[in-house]
């Protein structure tokens, strides 16, 4: 496998990881939330927010490396 296409492998495996995070950390914000954990629920929601943008910027890696 070229190096290109190891990389495009490797880049869907992040954006797959990171979208297995986001589910679990919106799960246990909620159960902040029903804790009355407002700062804690508001925290864990400011980080699902973050690896969203991540995501969103590993996506635009992808289609940089694989134009139409």
């Amino acid at each position: 496998m070229e190096e290109k296409q190891r990389l495009t492998v490797v880049i869907d495996h992040w954006i797959e990881h990171n979208q297995s995070h986001m589910n679990e950390y919106k799960k246990w914000a909620e159960k902040a939330s029903t804790l009355n954990l407002g700062g804690v629920q508001a925290e864990i929601e400011e980080a699902i927010g973050k690896l969203s943008l991540v995501n969103h910027h590993l996506e635009n890696a992808m289609k940089a490396l694989t134009p139409p």
